[in-house]
């Protein structure tokens, strides 16, 4: 098993060196950028004047500036200085690798502070979200799924079914936006706070209050996120059940006079749980990263998601490379902890045996 994790913790670098390199290479065709927000920002026009522009900051010469037209040739290269962009894009693309290699991501162009200081600011929010969201999806649809498949046919499971359906059909944002009209002072109830993650002057206040006072600004957004989040687990939990119940290993163990709950729990539960408990790392960090962009943007909570939607819209390429670097990065490795899972779950697999 050391092998392995060795061989696959090895693989990660070429890995993460092929999807920056892929990705830099499309930012060169994509239009505007960093010179175009700047320069429209001169002109005082915003984000959408040089959107229209349809230039891009890395193609041609200072003459491919329609943003820029009417402004002095000189200031326009100073800008393309002060951002880097007067050297090659091989250039730039070598000295970002080499910084990334010393995890050094460098400052957002827009918000005068550094990739790191941006992404610890709005880890607190993102890894709230993402983590009680992946624990209740795993509790609810764990013990749901093997209801179902136990009643497979029954009314509970047609039933239940129709829940999953709708979980399935609504994303996570129309959840969001029901919850704000429902129970956040939108048309009916101002039960709970409709942004942040803490309330004014919460600072001062005792551990308990705080605690409290946390957990009442987390209701909506993780009901948003487990109400579309539980319908594919509650269902792969199902089928995993229904193929390892019909299996002969469960005909001979009834056979033998074993109840129904120790064939469930004893011999079912830990093979059925094999993809389940090992998909975890994975499925935390597709709801860390993708799963919850509109749902911070519908609460106001200032996380992960947000900050990297921001940076595209203004081509922000410090934050853009720097947070994919880093998501990406965690993506890999968690990739790695569940295959480890794997192994903790049923001892008889050996990566290391396989050709």
């Amino acid at each position: 098993m050391a092998a392995y994790l060795l061989r696959r913790l090895l693989l990660v670098i070429p890995t993460l060196f092929g999807i920056i390199a892929i990705n830099f290479a499309v930012i060169q065709f994509a239009p505007g950028g960093p010179v175009d927000e700047m320069i429209a920002q001169l002109r005082g026009h915003g984000v959408m004047s040089s959107r229209m522009t349809g230039s891009s900051s890395d193609v041609g010469g200072p003459g491919s500036y329609r943003a820029g037209r009417g402004l002095d040739p000189h200031v326009i290269a100073d800008i393309k200085r002060t951002f880097g962009f007067d050297k090659p894009p091989l250039t730039r693309f070598l000295d970002m690798v080499g910084g990334y290699l010393r995890f050094e991501f460098g400052r957002s162009i827009f918000r005068d502070q550094t990739v790191w200081h941006l992404v610890l600011q709005r880890l607190p929010v993102s890894v709230s979200l993402g983590l009680w969201s992946t624990l209740l999806i795993y509790l609810i649809s764990i013990p749901l799924g093997i209801a179902k498949a136990v009643r497979d046919g029954s009314r509970f499971d047609l039933a239940s079914s129709a829940v999953v359906l709708v979980g399935y059909a609504v994303p996570s944002f129309l959840f969001a936006i029901l919850l704000v009209v429902i129970f956040a002072g939108g048309s009916f109830f101002n039960w709970f706070p409709l942004r942040g993650l803490t309330s004014d002057g919460a600072a001062s206040w005792s551990f308990g209050a705080r605690v409290m006072d946390y957990a009442w600004h987390m209701v909506l957004p993780t009901i948003a996120i487990v109400a579309s989040g539980f319908a594919s687990l509650t269902m792969l939990t199902k089928n995993c059940f229904l193929e390892e119940i019909h299996k002969q290993y469960t005909i001979t163990a009834r056979a033998k006079g074993a109840s129904e709950q120790r064939v469930l729990y004893g011999h079912v539960f830990r093979n059925a749980m094999l993809l389940i408990v090992a998909g975890f790392p994975q499925a935390f960090i597709s709801i860390l990263f993708t799963s919850q962009l509109l749902v911070e943007i519908v609460f106001s909570l200032d996380g992960l998601g947000l900050l990297g939607f921001q940076a595209a819209i203004q081509r922000d390429y410090p934050v853009m490379f720097g947070t994919l670097y880093i998501f990406t990065l965690l993506g890999l490795l968690l990739q790695i902890v569940g295959d480890t899972l794997y192994t903790l779950v049923d001892p008889r697999i050996d990566f290391e045996a396989r050709r």
